[in-house]
Protein backbone atom coordinates (compact mmCIF):
# COMPACT_ATOMS: atom_id res chain seq x y z
CA UNK A 1 0.00 0.00 0.00
CA UNK A 2 0.85 3.43 -0.85
CA UNK A 3 -0.28 6.66 0.13
CA UNK A 4 0.09 10.28 -1.45
CA UNK A 5 -0.58 13.03 0.36
CA UNK A 6 -0.64 17.13 -0.46
CA UNK A 7 3.62 17.00 0.92
CA UNK A 8 4.15 13.46 2.04
CA UNK A 9 4.35 9.91 0.13
CA UNK A 10 3.91 7.20 2.42
CA UNK A 11 5.54 4.14 1.21
CA UNK A 12 6.62 0.27 2.67
CA UNK A 13 10.51 0.23 3.32
CA UNK A 14 12.72 -1.89 1.11
CA UNK A 15 16.09 -3.05 2.51
CA UNK A 16 17.98 -0.67 0.53
CA UNK A 17 16.08 2.25 2.66
CA UNK A 18 18.20 1.21 5.57
CA UNK A 19 20.96 3.52 5.58
CA UNK A 20 18.49 6.09 5.72
CA UNK A 21 16.33 4.86 8.25
CA UNK A 22 18.89 4.17 10.76
CA UNK A 23 20.47 8.13 10.19
CA UNK A 24 16.80 9.33 10.51
CA UNK A 25 16.12 7.35 13.78
CA UNK A 26 19.51 7.42 15.36
CA UNK A 27 18.47 10.05 18.03
CA UNK A 28 17.97 9.56 21.48
CA UNK A 29 15.71 12.25 21.52
CA UNK A 30 13.66 10.26 18.75
CA UNK A 31 14.15 6.60 20.19
CA UNK A 32 12.99 7.81 23.71
CA UNK A 33 9.98 8.23 22.82
CA UNK A 34 9.73 5.29 21.26
CA UNK A 35 8.22 1.11 22.83
CA UNK A 36 10.09 -1.05 21.08
CA UNK A 37 13.51 0.94 19.27
CA UNK A 38 16.59 0.28 21.20
CA UNK A 39 19.38 2.97 22.25
CA UNK A 40 21.77 3.22 20.98
CA UNK A 41 20.06 1.92 17.17
CA UNK A 42 22.46 0.48 15.18
CA UNK A 43 22.20 -0.44 11.61
CA UNK A 44 21.48 -3.54 12.17
CA UNK A 45 18.20 -2.20 13.89
CA UNK A 46 16.92 -0.45 11.00
CA UNK A 47 17.94 -3.59 8.74
CA UNK A 48 16.18 -6.06 10.65
CA UNK A 49 12.78 -3.26 10.87
CA UNK A 50 12.52 -2.94 7.47
CA UNK A 51 12.81 -6.90 7.06
CA UNK A 52 9.94 -7.43 9.18
CA UNK A 53 7.34 -9.06 8.02
CA UNK A 54 4.00 -7.51 8.19
CA UNK A 55 -0.06 -8.43 8.16
CA UNK A 56 -1.58 -6.95 5.35
CA UNK A 57 -3.80 -5.20 7.30
CA UNK A 58 -1.47 -3.68 9.39
CA UNK A 59 0.76 -1.99 7.55
CA UNK A 60 3.97 0.10 8.36
CA UNK A 61 4.75 3.08 6.02
CA UNK A 62 8.50 5.33 5.86
CA UNK A 63 6.98 8.98 5.59
CA UNK A 64 8.65 11.00 2.91
CA UNK A 65 8.42 14.42 1.96
CA UNK A 66 8.07 15.03 -1.49
CA UNK A 67 10.86 17.38 -2.92
CA UNK A 68 11.66 18.80 -6.72
CA UNK A 69 14.59 15.72 -6.51
CA UNK A 70 14.65 12.64 -4.22
CA UNK A 71 11.94 12.57 -1.79
CA UNK A 72 13.74 12.77 2.08
CA UNK A 73 13.13 10.51 4.77
CA UNK A 74 11.34 12.00 7.43
CA UNK A 75 9.86 9.44 9.59
CA UNK A 76 7.43 6.07 9.78
CA UNK A 77 4.28 5.25 10.87
CA UNK A 78 2.60 2.07 10.92
CA UNK A 79 -0.15 -0.24 12.71
CA UNK A 80 0.51 -2.98 15.15
CA UNK A 81 -1.71 -5.59 17.09
CA UNK A 82 -2.27 -5.93 20.67
CA UNK A 83 -3.83 -8.57 20.76
CA UNK A 84 -7.85 -9.31 21.19
CA UNK A 85 -8.62 -7.31 17.62
CA UNK A 86 -7.10 -3.99 18.93
CA UNK A 87 -4.85 -2.37 16.23
CA UNK A 88 -2.75 0.60 17.49
CA UNK A 89 -0.79 3.49 15.60
CA UNK A 90 2.86 4.26 16.11
CA UNK A 91 4.76 6.77 14.30
CA UNK A 92 8.20 8.64 15.00
CA UNK A 93 9.22 12.01 12.91
CA UNK A 94 13.16 12.84 12.58
CA UNK A 95 13.96 15.24 14.70
CA UNK A 96 15.14 17.82 11.91
CA UNK A 97 11.50 17.47 11.16
CA UNK A 98 9.55 17.97 14.14
CA UNK A 99 7.09 20.94 14.37
CA UNK A 100 6.23 20.83 10.82
CA UNK A 101 2.84 19.11 10.76
CA UNK A 102 3.98 15.76 8.98
CA UNK A 103 3.10 13.58 12.12
CA UNK A 104 -0.41 14.82 11.70
CA UNK A 105 -0.10 14.81 8.30
CA UNK A 106 0.84 11.21 7.81
CA UNK A 107 -1.42 9.98 10.12
CA UNK A 108 -4.37 11.35 8.39
CA UNK A 109 -3.63 9.27 5.28
CA UNK A 110 -2.78 6.48 7.73
CA UNK A 111 -6.38 6.74 9.41
CA UNK A 112 -8.13 6.73 6.16
CA UNK A 113 -6.27 3.16 5.18
CA UNK A 114 -7.13 1.51 8.49
CA UNK A 115 -11.02 2.57 7.75
CA UNK A 116 -10.59 1.58 4.08
CA UNK A 117 -9.44 -1.76 5.05
CA UNK A 118 -12.28 -2.20 7.49
CA UNK A 119 -10.80 -1.36 11.13
CA UNK A 120 -13.56 0.31 13.39
CA UNK A 121 -11.17 1.67 15.62
CA UNK A 122 -7.82 2.00 17.18
CA UNK A 123 -5.71 2.89 20.23
CA UNK A 124 -2.55 5.35 20.20
CA UNK A 125 -0.06 6.50 23.14
CA UNK A 126 2.24 8.55 24.12
CA UNK A 127 4.55 8.94 26.68
CA UNK A 128 3.57 11.11 29.70
CA UNK A 129 6.66 13.87 29.02
CA UNK A 130 6.57 13.50 25.23
CA UNK A 131 3.20 16.17 25.43
CA UNK A 132 3.33 17.13 21.45
CA UNK A 133 2.68 13.39 20.50
CA UNK A 134 -1.16 13.86 22.18
CA UNK A 135 -1.23 17.34 20.52
CA UNK A 136 -0.96 14.97 17.22
CA UNK A 137 -3.13 12.29 18.28
CA UNK A 138 -5.77 15.18 19.35
CA UNK A 139 -5.81 16.51 15.60
CA UNK A 140 -6.47 13.21 14.20
CA UNK A 141 -9.07 12.77 16.03
CA UNK A 142 -8.06 10.30 19.38
CA UNK A 143 -9.82 10.87 22.67
CA UNK A 144 -8.36 10.38 25.62
CA UNK A 145 -9.59 7.34 27.71
CA UNK A 146 -8.82 8.57 30.96
CA UNK A 147 -6.26 6.35 31.87
CA UNK A 148 -2.64 6.38 32.32
CA UNK A 149 -0.42 3.02 32.28
CA UNK A 150 3.45 2.33 32.51
CA UNK A 151 4.64 1.06 29.32
CA UNK A 152 7.75 0.02 28.53
CA UNK A 153 10.29 1.66 26.64
CA UNK A 154 13.06 -0.55 25.08
CA UNK A 155 15.21 2.88 24.63
CA UNK A 156 15.16 4.17 27.97
CA UNK A 157 15.24 0.48 29.64
CA UNK A 158 12.56 1.05 31.62
CA UNK A 159 8.97 1.29 32.25
CA UNK A 160 7.59 5.27 31.79
CA UNK A 161 3.91 6.16 32.33
CA UNK A 162 1.68 6.32 28.81
CA UNK A 163 -1.28 8.21 28.01
CA UNK A 164 -4.00 6.07 26.69
CA UNK A 165 -6.22 7.25 23.56
CA UNK A 166 -8.70 6.11 21.20
CA UNK A 167 -10.59 6.61 18.11
CA UNK A 168 -13.33 5.10 16.50
CA UNK A 169 -13.15 4.90 12.77
CA UNK A 170 -16.89 3.51 12.03
CA UNK A 171 -19.64 3.91 14.62
CA UNK A 172 -20.90 0.69 15.72
CA UNK A 173 -23.89 0.29 13.12
CA UNK A 174 -21.52 1.44 9.98
CA UNK A 175 -24.40 4.38 9.77
CA UNK A 176 -22.03 7.20 10.64
CA UNK A 177 -18.24 7.13 9.81
CA UNK A 178 -16.68 9.65 12.52
CA UNK A 179 -13.81 12.06 11.16
CA UNK A 180 -10.98 13.24 12.63
CA UNK A 181 -11.00 16.81 13.73
CA UNK A 182 -9.42 20.10 11.54
CA UNK A 183 -5.89 20.96 12.42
Amino acid sequence: MFARTERLLLRPGWPEDAPAVHAAINDQAVVRNLGSAPWPYEREDAEQFLSMERPVLQPNFLIFRRTAGSPQLVGSIGFGDLGAGELEIGYWIARGHWGRGYATEAGRAAIEIARAVGHRDMLAEHFVDNPGSGKVLRKLGFRPTGQIAPRYSKGRGEKVDAVQFRLQLAADDDSDIMRPMAA
